[in-house]
Formats: structure tokens, sequence, C-alpha cells
């Protein structure tokens, strides 16, 4: 699944901001921004226009994020086939837009936000693209509308629990765990406080019977020690526009997550996963791998000239065959 917009979405949003001002827009983003890094909500974004330059700034790398979340649930799912999504915080419809993408069997969407900016630009530019055009869209408190909300094959959270306490973000989980009838995705900014959330929560769900599908390979406790912690990293291209939006000079992006995706159902098949780049030298590539035994480090010498070359190719977050340096 490439890490780019959707089309319809990319053209979408470039109607949407055709007679606007750049400047404005990366004026406004900004203030968001600092909001959102301060502790803030989506509360900062406060009409329209805020919604359209806060899409505009973020939704590329959030969608880049999600799109590497679903295709590393996807490689240990493949026979998932869901045909609902709830969509909880859903902003912009991000996440709507990345499940969308990347599995056809969806059918009905529902989203929940609190922001009716940001609502009623997720549904304009949901018109674009057919099978979005009848969200069922809902504005208010995510905790408060699960109630009501349907069950969903597929439940997502995306960057989401950080804006809650921890009281808060535990009934979140429960919560929307009752709502999950296969599968719950739950990704977070790739900071350590973003970890900590995602590793909370993880343990909280385990405890209720969910599994782990990915990334980790078990559904033991997390074996990582601090300072270092779970996270990975998608890189995306900036275009003119998104550069002073963003105040970036870098025709690229690299977008860190942290990220869990949990079922009801027992996993069969356990990989390892490469949780940092792979170091390459002339005299080995070597990978850092959580496994079901803990975190290993495995050296692929040079001499081992079909597997160097094989290791060479890897990347951070690709899941691997234990003691084998071949991704799938």
């Amino acid at each position: 699944m490439t890490p780019d917009l959707p089309a319809e979405l990319k053209a979408a949003l470039e109607r949407k901001a055709e007679g606007l001002s750049r400047n404005d827009a990366a004026r406004r983003a900004n203030v968001i921004s600092q909001a959102y890094r301060g502790g803030g909500d989506s509360k900062a974004i406060r009409s329209d226009d805020d919604a359209l330059a806060y899409a505009l700034a973020r939704m590329p790398a959030t969608y880049a994020a999600l799109a590497a979340c679903l295709s590393a649930m996807i490689e240990t799912r493949p026979d998932f086939a869901p045909a609902s999504l709830l969509d909880v915080g859903a902003g912009p419809g991000t996440a709507t837009w990345a499940a969308a993408e990347a599995l056809s069997s969806l059918r009905a969407f529902t989203l929940l936000d609190s922001n009716m900016s940001l609502r009623n630009l997720a549904i304009d530019v949901a018109r674009s693209a057919s099978r979005l055009s009848e969200i069922d869209y809902r504005q208010g408190d995510a905790v408060k509308l699960l109630a009501d909300a349907p069950n969903a094959d597929l439940v997502v959270a995306s960057y989401l629990v950080g804006e809650l306490g921890t009281a808060e973000r535990l009934r979140l989980a429960d919560a929307m765990w009752s709502k999950t009838s296969d599968t719950l995705m739950i990704v977070e900014p790739g900071t350590p406080a973003g970890y900590a959330r995602i590793i909370e929560l993880r343990a909280c769900l385990i405890a209720a019977g969910a599994h782990v599908a990915a990334p980790c390979p078990h559904d033991n406790a997390c074996p990582l020690i601090a300072p270092d912690w779970c996270h990975f990293s998608q890189r995306l291209a900036r275009s003119r526009a998104h550069k002073h939006l963003k105040g970036a000079e870098l025709p690229y992006e690299d977008e860190k997550f942290s990220y869990v995706v949990l079922s009801r159902k027992t996993i069969v098949r356990r990989r390892a996963r490469i949780l940092a780049q792979p170091k390459i030298s002339k005299v080995a590539v070597t990978i850092k791998l959580c496994t079901t035994s803990g975190i290993e480090a495995e050296n692929v010498p040079h001499r081992d000239k079909t597997n160097y070359s094989r290791a060479k190719k890897l990347n951070w977050g690709d899941a691997l065959d234990e003691k084998k340096s071949t991704p799938e």
C-alpha cells in the first residue's frame, strides 16, 4: 500500500485550497501544531479554514503512518476482509480513507469526532470517492457516542488517546473493544509518551482477551528497556505547497509512529519485527529484532552473499521469519 494520499483525496483537498492564502494556512497550521505539541486537542481547530489548514499540513503524514500500520495488519491477517469500519476520533477522516484504500471489502463507514469543522471537511472531501460518499459521521464526544455506535469488524483510533487523561483513555479502550467485532487498531505519535500510551492500552486489552496481530510477535510484556521505545517511521514526499505549509526545506518527511493491532482471534503465524533501520557495513548487516523470545540482534555476514544481498534491502518495520533474514 502506497504512503501517498489517494488521488481523489489529494484532488479534493487541492480544490478546497483554491484561492486560499498559503501564508495564512501556514500560520493556522503552525498555531494548531503548537497547541497539539503543548498537550492540547482539536479545540485548537475553531473554523473551517483551520480544519483545511490542519488537513493540508498533517493528513499526508498521518495517512502514510496509517497505511504502514494497515499493511502490517494485512501481512499478519491476509484473510481479514472486514465489511464495517468504526473510526473513533476521526478528524478529517484520514483513517477512513486509509482503510478504504487498503481493504476493498469495507462497505459501511461510521466516524465519530467532537469537532464540527473537521466533520464538515471530512464529509465534503469524502464526496469525491463513491465508496465514501455516504459515510455516517457523528459529531460529539467520542466516548459518549460509542454507546450508540454500531459494532464494527475494524475499529480504529488514530492520534486520539494522547488527548485524554489516563482514566478516560482506559474507559475509551474498554468502549472501543466492546464495539470491536474482530480487530482494533490504535495509532499514536512515535514518541516515548505515545509508545507508553500504546503499551498501557495493549496490556489492558490483552488482559481483556485480545491477541496482538501487529507489530509485536507475541502477547507478552514489551521486552524493550527504557530509554528505548518501540516506534516506526514512514517516509513520504513533500510537494512545494506542503513544504511551505510546514515551513520545511527537505523534499520529504519522516513520520514516526507507535501502534498496536489487536484481534479477538488467536494469531496463528508469529513473525519477528525489525525495530530499527538495519545497520549495513562491509562485514555484515545487523538487524535488531523483536522475536517471540525477546529482543535479538541478527548478523548476516558479507560472506553469505545471497542473504547479505537480501538483508541490505530490509527496512525498519518489516516482518521476518525468525532466524531468517528474508522478508515475506
